[in-house]
């Protein structure tokens, strides 16, 4: 198949791209940087130069390809709408990558919650992550317009990554500030879980969703979970640091960003992905991202 890639530079992206490569299928990757272009092409993408405010291009893309993942972002409508109204008529997979964020609470990081959802359960949904909910109940209405889109909701990965961009979005930059202040930093007291996944093991679900999964379909992706406060002591062991530390949002947010601080490292997000595993067949083989950090993590 000839496949689209919106944020083939990316970290899911490009290691989905690599996956798909190795597949024997052809890709074609938007990319808004000529360096990254340059770099694309010797790993075997076809650049596509553009941003997902280029309506009109990412409509053509979408219309002349075999299938068409979207990576590049959870929340720009604009680009999904029109991603679909190039697939629109044509029954080829749509591919929209979600983020379990979008059950994340406001606790700062001080209260475990009790609530697991999966596919069958209600979702609880913040109204700062109204607007991204709304996004993948688009992608699953477009059924009926005769796209079989297919939501992915990744919860925290973690790994390196096979393309360009080794570096995922939540530990990494745990790390890095870490390094740079001699000290690791968790928001609250990291009693907050979050459901993790190795990013091989959502590379093997992009891959079989591609093929198998149905129009409407809505998936978690998720092996195992871990509260910040174990991940903070992870890190702290694995730098030959002290103990992790508290920060309140407030503090974190000059460093991560208030939505990352508040919904990223502050928040519980607790799924479990039932769903890839019984109609997909999905067998992830990571679950533990405590040792991953611990025994496999770069630190050079």
């Amino acid at each position: 198949m000839q496949i689209f890639i919106t944020g083939a530079a990316g970290f899911i992206g490009g290691s989905v791209a690599a996956r798909l490569l190795a597949d024997g299928h052809t890709v074609r990757g938007l990319v808004r940087n000529p360096a990254q272009a340059d770099a694309l092409v010797r790993l075997g993408i076809v650049p596509v130069a553009g941003t997902l405010d280029d309506a009109a291009l990412l409509t053509r893309e979408a219309a002349q390809a075999d299938a068409v993942i979207n990576t590049a972002s959870s929340d720009h409508r604009g680009a999904v709408e029109a991603l679909l109204a190039g697939l629109r008529g044509s029954g080829k997979p749509f591919l929209h990558t979600s983020g379990s964020s979008v059950i994340g609470d406001d606790v700062g990081g001080d209260v475990l919650s009790a609530r697991i959802f999966d596919e069958d359960t209600p979702l609880v949904v913040e109204a700062d992550k109204q607007a991204r909910h709304a996004i993948d109940e688009m992608v699953l209405a477009a059924a009926a317009d005769g796209v079989r889109g297919i939501v992915l909701c990744n919860s925290m990965i973690y790994g390196t990554g096979a393309g360009l961009h080794a570096d995922s979005v939540q530990i990494p930059p745990l790390v890095a500030q870490a390094r740079e202040s001699g000290v690791v930093r968790i928001v609250g007291s990291g009693v907050n879980r979050w459901s993790n996944v190795h990013i091989a093991d959502v590379v093997a679900l992009y891959a079989r969703a591609l093929e198998h999964a149905p129009a409407g379909a809505f998936y978690f992706v998720e092996n195992g979970e871990a509260s910040y406060a174990e991940i903070g002591a992870a890190i702290a062991r694995r730098l030959g640091l002290g103990p992790a530390q508290s920060w309140t949002v407030a503090q974190a947010a000059p460093v991560w960003g208030e939505g990352a601080a508040r919904y990223s490292f502050g928040s519980n997000s607790r799924v479990r992905a039932r769903r890839a595993r019984t109609e997909l067949g999905w067998r992830p083989a990571h679950d533990s991202v405590t040792g991953w950090i611990e025994h496999d993590m770069p630190v050079d």
